[in-house]
């Protein structure tokens, strides 16, 4: 035989199915008034619950940058909410979403990474049974147009290694171009790390996910070069030029990036351009999509795709040659 709280417990789960969140809630009022309310406790608060959700997310192995931004963004959404969580419905998740597009201040793009971000932690909150069904489930994906993203060329590659002022420079740019590596992935090197012979080294990914990625005889050389001239002590792969030889961190490989695109043509240079331009180099000339998943640690080929732009030409040319 169930008990009353059982019983309350098992109506809610049979009507989650045709109620929205606001219904949900004042079916679940209704069973506490009837059912005495002592066992059909109402969750936490919104801002206990938002805590929960990161430490969540920390332990699953997320990096502080995506911590920061989930907090930012979420801690955004629950101050504008006037209800609990769980009273949330589809129609308020909406009526946020339009007010952040109406105020003009974020892009289609930006607002369907909030709409991901917001859904991330109603689905968290589905899972642990705070909240019968994702109020976010009936929003569709909000479109954007999809820019043509710029690579960088031959050409651009040449200039941008010749306005490298140090050994150390060139090495960071020829492993981010060759490997197609993280920033994250490459501020956490260590010099052991490096097989020279191999021309290979494992790197940590997201979720701390460990994959080898390769690079050619321009990184080896500079690489090879940049560390002879050390004389520090400092494990890590890349440091600072001058003592105390700090490690380098991801904002100082940033801000060093976009130095060296000033003084070269004022090219606009970030990590994720060499990465996005190795793996459209990759796919050009023939490299299996599969293939490229795995050098860039994509857990999802879709991914690799919206990474990756296809030459146009190339296009052309297969057209005339398959199609002809």
């Amino acid at each position: 035989m169930f008990n009353e709280s059982q019983i309350a417990r098992e109506i809610e789960r049979e009507m989650s199915a045709v109620l929205d969140g606001s219904q949900m809630k004042k079916l679940h009022d209704c069973l506490a008034r009837v059912m005495g309310g002592s066992e059909i406790a109402n969750p936490p608060s919104n801002d206990a619950l938002l805590k929960d959700f990161l430490n969540a997310k920390s332990v699953e192995g997320c990096s502080s940058r995506t911590i920061q931004y989930y907090t930012a963004t979420l801690e955004h959404f629950v101050s504008s909410l006037a209800v609990p969580l769980h009273a949330v419905g589809t129609s308020e998740v909406r009526t946020y979403l339009a007010s952040r597009a109406a105020a003009g201040s974020v892009s289609n793009i930006t607002l369907d990474n909030i709409r991901r971000v917001v859904s991330s932690f109603f689905s968290w909150l589905e899972e642990e049974e705070i909240i019968y069904k994702s109020p976010v489930k009936r929003i569709k994906k909000i479109r954007s147009v999809a820019a043509v993203k710029p690579v960088i060329t031959d050409e651009e590659m040449e200039v941008i290694r010749d306005s490298c002022r140090s050994l150390r420079d060139k090495a960071i740019i020829d492993l981010l171009a060759s490997t197609g590596m993280r920033v994250g992935e490459l501020v956490r090197l260590n010099r052991a790390d490096i097989d020279f012979e191999a021309r290979e080294c494992v790197v940590h990914g997201k979720g701390n996910k460990q994959r080898k990625v390769y690079f050619d005889a321009k990184a080896k050389i500079h690489l090879q070069g940049y560390l002879e001239q050390r004389y520090d002590q400092n494990p890590a792969l890349f440091v600072s030029l001058n003592a105390p030889f700090k490690s380098l961190n991801i904002g100082g490989v940033e801000s060093k990036l976009r130095e060296i695109g000033r003084g070269s043509a004022g090219i606009r240079l970030h990590p994720h351009k060499f990465r996005r331009t190795m793996a459209t180099r990759a796919i050009d000339k023939g490299m299996p999509i599969e293939q490229v998943q795995v050098l860039l640690g994509h857990s999802k080929i879709d991914t690799t795709l919206c990474y990756a732009m296809v030459d146009q030409q190339n296009v052309k040319r297969s057209h005339s040659k398959f199609m002809s």
